[in-house]
C-alpha cells in the first residue's frame, strides 16, 4: 500500500516513524512546504528501514505524487505551543487544510482513498476536510480520542492494577478541552467499574475521577510545557487506526467523523467500527444523564468553532 503523508514536523515524523514500523506500507511519501526538511526526513527513515521492513520512502515536491495513494495522513499546520488550547489554532489551520486538500483530491482516486486528519483543533478540521473533499463522511477520520483513551486506561490501569488489555474505556465528544470521560460504560475484563472496584476493594470515589478527568484533559499541556509538543502518542494512535484500516480489523475505535445532516451536522469522538473501507458503523454507548449533557455541550462547541470559519 501507498501512504502519502502531509507535514513532517515533530508530529508528522513521530507519525512517519510509527507508520513505517507497522510494515503496512510498501511506499510513504513524504510531502512537506520545507523541501529539504522533507528530504532530510526521508532519508533518515530510509535509514532506519535497512533495520526492520523493506519499505520505498521518498520526498516529493508535488501533490502528483500522491498518485496511487490509498490513504493521505494530514499532519500539517501548527502545533499547540505552551499556554495554547487546540482551538486557538483555528483560524491558522483552517487555511493550511484549505490549502491541502483540493491539491490532493485532484491527484488521488476519489472513490478508494481515505484521509486521516490529525491536525488541530480535530474535529473542525474533520469537518472542513469532509466538507472539501465532498468524499463520504465514512472515509474522512479524524484520530479523534483514541490518544485520550489510551490515557484512560493507562491512568486506570495504574490505579486498578491490572493491564489496559483488561480495561474497556472511552473518552468521547472533542478531542480537546470538553472531551468527556464515559464512566457509565467503563468495564474490567467483562465487569462494571463499579463491581470490579468491590470485588477488589479499591476506593474509586468522585472525587479521584474528577482527578483523573483532569489528568487526562490536561495531559496533553503538560507534555507540551515539558517537551514542546506532543508526538509518539498520536503516532502510535495513527499507527492503530493503519492496522484496523489495511487489516480490515473491524475494530471499535473513538475516532471522530462527520455526523448527521445540516447545521446538526458535527464530527466528534464515538465507538466505531472500522475496517478497510473506513467507519463502517457508528455506535452508542451507555451514558449518565451527566454525561449525555456533556456530550452535548461539547458538540455544540466544536459546531460553534466550525461556524466561526
Amino acid at each position: 500500500m501507498k501512504i502519502a503523508i502531509i507535514g513532517v514536523g515533530s508530529v508528522g515524523s513521530a507519525v512517519a516513524t510509527a507508520v513505517k514500523n507497522t510494515g503496512l506500507a510498501h511506499e510513504i511519501v513524504l510531502f512537506d512546504r520545507d523541501g529539504v526538511r522533507a528530504r532530510a526526513a526521508a532519508e533518515d527513515l530510509g535509514h532506519a528501514t535497512a533495520f526492520s521492513y523493506d519499505i520505498k520512502i521518498t520526498a516529493v515536491s508535488t501533490y502528483r505524487a500522491m498518485r496511487g495513494c490509498e490513504i493521505v495522513i494530514i499532519a500539517a499546520g501548527a502545533n499547540q505551543k505552551p499556554g495554547e488550547t487546540r482551538t486557538d489554532l483555528l483560524h491558522k489551520n483552517a487555511m493550511v487544510i484549505s490549502d491541502i486538500v483540493p491539491r490532493v483530491m485532484a491527484n488521488v482516486d476519489t472513490k478508494k482513498v481515505k484521509i486521516i486528519v490529525v491536525t488541530n483543533p480535530l474535529d473542525v478540521m474533520v469537518m472542513l476536510t469532509q466538507k472539501l473533499s465532498r468524499l463520504p463522511v465514512s472515509r474522512v477520520i479524524g484520530t479523534g480520542t483514541m490518544l485520550d483513551s489510551a490515557r484512560l486506561k493507562i491512568i486506570l490501569s495504574r490505579q486498578l492494577g491490572v493491564s489496559t488489555r483488561s480495561i474497556n474505556s472511552y473518552v468521547l465528544g472533542e478531542h480537546g478541552d470538553s472531551s468527556v470521560i464515559n464512566w457509565e460504560s467503563v468495564s474490567v475484563g467483562g465487569i462494571t467499574l463499579d463491581d470490579f472496584c468491590k470485588q477488589a476493594k479499591i476506593a474509586l470515589p468522585a472525587t479521584t475521577r474528577k482527578t483523573i478527568e483532569h489528568r487526562v484533559r490536561n495531559a496533553a499541556y503538560e507534555i507540551i510545557q515539558g517537551r514542546g509538543a506532543t508526538w509518539d502518542g498520536i503516532g502510535a494512535a495513527v499507527a492503530d487506526l493503519l492496522h484496523a484500516i489495511i487489516n480490515d480489523e473491524k475494530r471499535i475505535l473513538t475516532t471522530s467523523i462527520v455526523d448527521g445532516n445540516g447545521k446538526d451536522a458535527v464530527a466528534m469522538s464515538m465507538p466505531r467500527i472500522v475496517g478497510e473501507n473506513g467507519v463502517i458503523m457508528n455506535l452508542r454507548t451507555k451514558l449518565s444523564k451527566t454525561e449525555s449533557a456533556d456530550l452535548r455541550k461539547s458538540a455544540k462547541i466544536i459546531r460553534r468553532n466550525f461556524d466561526l470559519l
